[in-house]
C-alpha cells in the first residue's frame, strides 16, 4: 500500500543492514539479550550521524534510559547512561570520564552481555536508577530519529 511507512522492525533491520554482516549479527544478538533482560523496556532507536543507537527506557522517555547499545563500524558498545560514573567497577571494565556515562565495548560480541562482571554492572545500574522496568509489560520499539547524513557504518579502508 503506497504511503504506508515500514514497520519499526523493518526500519531497524534496514539500519542494521548498513553494517558488516558480522557486526549486524552481533547487534541483533545483543538486542535479543537486552530484550530478554528487560522485557518491558521501550527500545528507542536513533540512526544518528555517528552511530545507530538503541536506548532502553522503562517508560519511553529518552532521559529515563538506563542503557543503550551503540553500533560502531567494527563492534557494539553497551552504554550505562544514567549512573555510569557512580558504578563500582573493581575489574575496571568501564570506559569514559564524563560526569554520567560509562561504556563497555563488546569486543567478544553479544555474549559479553552475559559475563558475570558485566551483568553485575548492569544490576547495579538498574538499582541506582531507582525506577523499575515493568517485566510484565510488552516491550515496544520506537524509531525516534533518523539523520539524513551519516558517517559510514562499515569500516573505511
Amino acid at each position: 500500500m503506497a504511503g504506508v511507512p515500514p514497520s519499526p522492525e523493518k526500519q531497524l533491520s534496514a539500519f542494521m543492514a548498513k553494517y558488516l554482516p558480522e557486526v549486524a549479527r552481533e547487534f541483533r544478538a545483543a538486542r535479543k539479550i537486552m530484550r530478554k533482560r528487560l522485557p518491558g523496556a521501550v527500545e528507542l532507536v536513533y540512526d544518528n550521524w555517528n552511530w545507530l543507537v538503541i536506548g532502553y527506557s522503562p517508560n519511553g522517555r529518552p532521559l529515563a534510559s538506563v542503557f543503550s547499545l551503540v553500533g560502531a563500524p567494527r563492534w557494539i558498545t553497551l552504554c550505562f547512561l544514567l549512573n555510569g560514573a557512580r558504578l563500582k567497577d573493581p575489574r575496571k571494565l568501564l570506559r569514559g570520564s564524563g560526569r554520567r556515562i560509562r561504556s563497555i565495548q563488546l569486543l567478544g560480541g553479544a555474549k559479553d552481555l552475559l559475563k558475570p562482571d558485566i551483568a553485575a554492572l548492569m544490576d547495579q545500574a538498574l538499582e541506582l536508577a531507582g525506577f523499575p522496568y515493568d517485566h510484565k509489560a510488552k516491550g515496544k520499539l520506537v524509531i525516534q530519529a533518523v539523520s539524513a547524513k551519516q558517517r559510514p557504518r562499515r569500516p573505511v579502508k
